[in-house]
């Protein structure tokens, strides 16, 4: 017996398909017989999406619909796309991936187990698509701040993918969402019947790191050129590391965090009124993630006239002991050492209040996921030390945000420059109706995908993710930055992915990694066309199905006479 590929979802059934496609689709009857306009098709759709109550039953809602009609899903996604987003992406697929095994129906990317090592490859070869452009991949040890969750973080590539294609046009079918499976250090999902990932304790970081050279070779002799984005790594440096110099891959909560939260920094930087070299930022969290978004600032500053120590200097970071420091006294990790301080004169700061009242900081930076840590108190003396202090409290979910935009505004009497990882609605304020920033990375990662694949990259250099920052900075329009916004409205998300791009693209060809001719001698305009062009547009899906259609039809013999609908000459021929 032989067992079909499971089917992609290429808008067979999408009911703006013309009698003719639908004939030709052997789909004529088995669907109402009337064609939908997009404008009714994407009416009734968001008529179904109200009538859910939680967000998760959106969710799953538009992962059905992102299953049985591609086409339509992302038509609706980039036409509402700051309504969708948080729905597909975070803070909802938080929720969506506890939930993954207990609301599996139908299959969503690859999974490739540790029992897999030594044949990767073989499963690679089970994919589908024979054109993969991009995977994200993961290993779910560390899923946005929810710890843990094995094979169940396959939400994270799935959503992630959904938002290369919606936001800068990357093709559905050219994305792999990848999920190794590990094992996993939850034991809860260990002894629960309905997990569907390995029900063993993770392997090592050695083993860890041995499957990984498989599996990049593997992938990239399956795929040559295939841009990898690494994501939700416990410890993703040793990644990134061994992999960076070698292959097209990136690391988006290290890279592309500090990318799109530089990109917010520059603007809010500009708007203080206060030059780089007298900014001090407090970080509270020094992970993988605050540590990729302080080397980013600090190679700002280096731009900016300081030398890299002097750049160093302008930051603190807090970690669940307190101030990083040489001599705390136990072993930092190598990740933290950078920022290490060796100009506390033996005082132990313990506390994000302490270190605070110490510094008297510029920027407030949070990427801790505790919930509330900038406290009013707290906040109030950041309005107190500064005229426009920084606030960016990047924790995701909501619920782990560092604060809320309302508490900002109050505690500063309306004077903070605020930019949060999670959505924050518009609050009044003393007659004025204030919109919070939102340092999402969707603002830089599509753009820095498609950049990467159109120029051919070799590898994603430290320049490409500082152009992208750079690109998301001169994005602003200039209504949005009289309002003191640090990013751009949301609704313009492929615009902006499109300025990232043509950036990441001169960025790549100027470090020599770049591999496609046609961008050497193109001006900026010329490039913008061209990028363009390459973008997936499922707006003119419908129409373009409609003309390979008509195309083909010319191209068939004619009929005996029979015209049956099962097919406009019969039958739907199976060679094309």
């Amino acid at each position: 017996m032989s067992v079909a590929h499971p089917p992609r979802a290429t808008g067979d059934f999408d009911t703006t398909n013309s009698s003719a496609v639908r004939r030709y689709n052997r789909t004529y009857g088995l669907i109402p017989p009337t064609v939908d306009s997009q404008e009714v098709q994407m009416k009734r759709c968001l008529m179904q999406l109200s009538r859910k109550e939680k967000s998760i039953e959106k969710y799953l809602y538009l992962s059905g619909l992102r299953n049985s009609n591609v086409h339509l899903f992302y038509r609706l996604v980039t036409q509402h796309v700051k309504a969708i987003a948080p729905l597909i992406y975070t803070p909802t697929v938080g929720e969506a991936c506890i939930q993954w095994s207990s609301n599996y129906v139908q299959p969503e990317g690859l999974y490739i187990s540790y029992e897999d090592r030594g044949h990767i490859g073989s499963v690679l070869h089970n994919w589908p698509e024979k054109n993969v452009e991009i995977t994200v991949v993961t290993d779910g040890s560390r899923i946005l701040g929810l710890g843990d969750l094995g094979i169940n973080g396959m939400g994270i590539p799935v959503g992630k993918l959904a938002l290369y294609t919606a936001c800068a046009g990357i093709r559905p079918d050219a994305t792999l969402p990848l999920m190794l499976d590990l094992g996993t250090g939850n034991q809860h999902f260990i002894n629960d019947p309905l997990y569907m990932g390995t029900k063993k304790p993770r392997v090592s970081e050695e083993e860890s790191l041995e499957f990984m050279d498989e599996l990049m070779q593997a992938l990239h002799q399956k795929w040559p050129g295939i841009v990898v984005q690494f994501e939700d790594f416990k410890n993703p440096f040793p990644a990134l590391e061994k992999y960076g110099p070698r292959y097209t891959c990136f690391n988006d909560d290290i890279q592309g965090t500090g990318a799109v939260v530089l990109g917010g920094i520059i603007s809010a930087v500009k708007q203080s009124g206060r030059p780089a070299k007298d900014q001090r930022a407090v970080f509270l969290g020094a992970g993988s993630a605050g540590v990729g978004v302080a080397k980013q600032i600090v190679a700002y500053f280096m731009r900016e006239g300081l030398t890299e120590e002097e750049a160093k200097r302008c930051f603190w970071l807090v970690d669940s002991k307190g101030l990083v420091t040489n001599d705390r006294g136990d072993k930092l990790p190598d990740h933290k050492v950078y920022f290490s301080r060796d100009d506390n004169n033996a005082e132990q700061y313990k506390t994000l209040e302490e270190v605070a009242d110490l510094v008297k900081p510029t920027i407030l930076m949070g990427l801790s996921t505790i919930g509330g840590a900038f406290t009013p108190k707290l906040l109030t003396k950041m309005g107190q030390w500064n005229e426009k202090p920084i606030i960016f409290p990047l924790s995701n979910p909501s619920a782990n945000s560092e604060c809320t935009f309302e508490d900002a505004i109050k505690c500063t009497d309306g004077r903070a420059l605020f930019a949060s990882g999670s959505p924050f609605g518009p609050i009044e304020y003393q007659g004025q109706t204030l919109t919070p920033g939102q340092g999402n990375n969707m603002y830089v990662f599509p753009g820095i995908g498609l950049g990467a694949i159109l120029s051919k990259a070799t590898i994603v250099t430290q320049s490409m993710i500082y152009a992208s920052a750079l690109a998301l900075s001169k994005s602003l329009t200039k209504s949005e930055e009289a309002q003191d916004w640090l990013y751009p409205e949301i609704a313009r998300i492929r615009d902006v992915s499109v300025k990232v791009a043509m950036e990441v693209i001169k960025a790549a060809e100027e470090a020599g990694v770049a591999r496609e001719p046609h961008i050497k001698m193109m001006g900026d305009d010329e490039l913008e066309k061209w990028v363009r062009s390459k973008m997936y547009e499922p707006a003119t899906e419908t129409a373009r199905v409609e003309d390979e259609v008509r195309d083909l039809l010319m191209d068939l013999p004619k009929s005996n006479g029979s015209s049956g609908t099962n097919g406009v000459n019969g039958q739907k021929d199976s060679h094309l």
